[in-house]
């Protein structure tokens, strides 16, 4: 990566504690709950040190934040809110003090039909997020859901349980999001996914951008309020990242989305730092100043996304990859393709693949990770394999030339990666393959080769690339790349560089890719349309136009 010095940010002492430690691993010592304490700047007496405070004295709406609901399991659901009466302040407007927090989950929306309810506590250490994993539901059921503090309610939230392991469900249709930077523009495609009929929404990475946000929002050019100058720096501290997602979750439109439908999110680079590899930082600054600002980022990403215990983090490192079932319908293996990947070879943009690329040591995955899926897709009895993961899977050549530039940034910058990985569905006898990603800030269909520079190859599986929510602005249905892309990619078979999201629907016999775009997002309220639809058959795997 290109090099760029800058000062540290974190405090002296939490610097010369983390050069003591080894370097990513520090947590697997004896001494893990001082070294997570020091990580994330958390209180090192652990969460029963903090007093309870009486709720009677929280005076100002505490769910400012909104709810959410993810990961749907066949007999469980995971609730989430975070108390934040003023988000835009470090301490969201509550002491250092333990909150207790009802929950209600019921089958009607007006909560006439109370399936569980219970209490849980908001931890000051957790910055009061909770995390309410509830269990023995039944499965394939749609629920309803709200949290009480005192005399405030939260607002409702719709949520659902997958089918039960064995039962052959007839359709599932998913929505598939990435890359919603604030600064680039308002938040309107998810205004239209929270009136959509899907059953579950997969988020592809960059939910946050750790650029510096200024008083009148970037592009969204605020008139009506001026955003105060804690977000005009980039992220790099628990606290920035902390208040980098209120201000994300303040949206309105996103918070419909959440509470609309459950989502299984999955982070890339911008939740961290831009193009980060593993604990390869994208600016110069020694490897320990790096891995404390990756352990608050995802110590932040936790506490603020709908995510079960099972992922909460050590320090620098977050167990996030993990697989979920729709019954025997579809498979869904969520990947992390950022956390344990190689260096970006020659120097991070678009190039020439050669030696440095196509070194066979080089991993997108990492080998525990790639062992996982090539074992999981042996086991699977699923008919649709699907991969939701960050960034594009095929290749896509930018040049018309021979051989062309690609991004080294993706799969393209990783082919021996890319090829074990296919060589493994093909030996597992994954017929259904399906890879959603995000990134680019456009969408596109592929048809994926089982070898891309032939063009009679056989195709394997098929790839959905979403475009993004609001980052790269308005964007324009036919890039200036748009001639050189399709002519370059015969595999390619659309390109948009709209914002908005796709539906994917699942069905016995095809799967159908629905591509909703928005005209333009510098301001709010526009449409949505359909800008192409494609379907694959099972079994006979190739994009069609629906």
């Amino acid at each position: 990566m290109t090099p760029a010095a800058r000062p540290s940010q974190h405090a002296p002492e939490l610097r010369a504690a983390a050069c003591h430690l080894n370097r990513r691993r520090f947590l697997t010592v004896t001494s893990a709950a001082a070294a997570l304490a020091f990580a994330t700047n958390l209180p090192s007496a652990g969460v029963a040190a903090a007093a309870e405070l009486d709720a009677a004295r929280i005076t100002e709406n505490p769910f400012t934040l909104g709810v959410a609901s993810g990961d749907p399991l066949p007999t469980s659901v995971l609730l989430w809110t975070r108390l934040a009466p003023a988000p835009y302040q470090p301490d969201s407007g509550l002491p250092a003090e333990r909150v207790t927090v009802r929950w209600e989950l019921a089958h009607d929306d007006r909560f006439r039909r109370i399936v569980r309810r219970g209490t849980v506590t908001a931890h000051p250490e957790f910055h009061h997020a909770v995390h309410v994993e509830v269990s023995h539901l039944d499965p394939g059921r749609v629920f309803h859901y709200r949290f009480r503090v005192g005399s405030w309610v939260s607002d409702t939230g719709r949520t659902r349980t997958a089918p039960a392991p064995g039962e052959r469900a007839s359709a599932l249709t998913l929505a598939a999001v990435s890359c919603q930077a604030y600064h680039d523009g308002y938040y309107t495609p998810y205004a239209h996914l929270a009136q959509d009929d899907v059953d579950i929404v997969f988020h592809l990475g960059d939910y946050l951008y750790e650029y510096a946000v200024d008083a009148v929002g970037g592009r969204r050019n605020y008139t009506d309020r001026t955003l105060p100058a804690v977000f005009n720096r980039e992220t790099v501290t628990l606290e920035d990242y902390r208040l980098r997602y209120a201000l994300f979750k303040s949206d309105p439109d996103l918070r419909a989305a959440h509470a609309a439908h459950p989502f299984v999110v999955t982070w890339d680079d911008h939740e961290t730092e831009n193009n980060y590899a593993d604990d390869i930082p994208e600016n110069s600054v020694p490897p320990e100043e790096f891995l404390l600002r990756r352990a608050a980022a995802y110590r932040a990403y936790w506490e603020n996304q709908p995510l079960r215990r099972s992922q909460q983090p050590a320090g620098p490192d977050m167990r996030l990859y993990r697989r979920l079932h729709w019954g025997r319908l579809a498979q869904f293996d969520v990947l992390d393709t950022r956390q344990y990947r190689s260096d970006q070879a020659y120097g991070d943009g678009a190039h020439v693949p050669g030696p440095e690329s196509d070194d066979p040591a080089r991993t997108m995955t990492g080998e525990t990770q790639e062992r996982w899926l090539l074992d999981g897709w042996r086991a699977s009895r699923a008919l649709w394999n699907v991969v939701p993961q960050q960034v594009m899977f095929s290749q896509r050549n930018v040049d018309l030339t021979t051989p062309s530039r690609v991004s080294m940034d993706a799969w393209d910058g990783y082919r021996a990666s890319r090829r074990r990985v296919l060589d493994g569905a093909k030996a597992a006898g994954v017929e259904n393959l399906m890879v959603l990603s995000g990134d680019v800030h456009s969408a596109y269909a592929f048809d994926i080769k089982d070898d891309f520079d032939d063009r009679g190859s056989a195709t394997v599986g098929t790839e959905i690339v979403a475009t993004s929510i609001s980052s790269g602005r308005d964007g324009a249905d036919k890039p200036t790349t748009w001639d050189t892309y399709m002519t370059a990619n015969p595999h390619l078979k659309f390109f948009n560089g709209r914002r908005g999201y796709v539906t994917v629907t699942l069905g016995r016999e095809r799967a159908r890719a629905d591509f909703k775009t928005v005209p333009y997002v510098l301001t709010p309220g526009a449409p949505v349309t359909t800008a192409a639809s494609f379907v694959t058959e099972e079994g006979d795997p190739g994009l069609k136009p629906a």
